[in-house]
C-alpha cells in the first residue's frame, strides 16, 4: 500500500501558503477600499451639512462639526488622510456651487 500523507501534507501546506499569498491581502484591500469609500461619503454629507448649518461660522469651526461628526460615525479623526478628504470634499462643494 502506498502511503500518500506526505502528499497530503505537501497539499495542506500549498493551500496555506496560497491563501496566505493570496486571499489574505486582497481581503484587506477589499476592506480598505470599502472602508475609505464610505468614509469619503461621510466627509462630503458631514461638509455639505456644515456649510448648510454652520454657513456664517468660520472654516475652522466648520471643520470642527465635521471632524465630530466623523468621530461620531467611529472614524479615527486625527489623520492626515481625514483632512485631505474634508479638503478634497470643501473644494467640491464650492465647485459645485459655483457652477449652480
Amino acid at each position: 500500500m502506498i502511503d500518500l500523507t506526505p502528499v497530503i501534507n505537501a497539499a495542506i501546506a500549498l493551500a496555506a501558503a496560497l491563501i496566505t499569498a493570496f486571499l489574505i491581502p486582497w481581503i484587506r484591500r477589499k476592506t480598505t477600499a470599502h472602508d475609505r469609500e464610505e468614509m469619503l461619503r461621510w466627509v462630503e454629507i458631514a461638509v455639505a451639512a456644515a456649510q448648510q448649518l454652520y454657513h456664517q461660522l468660520e472654516g475652522e469651526q466648520r471643520k470642527e462639526y465635521v471632524l465630530k461628526f466623523l468621530h461620531e460615525k467611529g472614524y479615527d479623526v486625527s489623520k492626515t488622510e481625514v483632512d485631505n478628504a474634508i479638503e478634497a470634499a470643501v473644494l467640491k462643494l464650492h465647485r459645485e456651487l459655483e457652477a449652480a
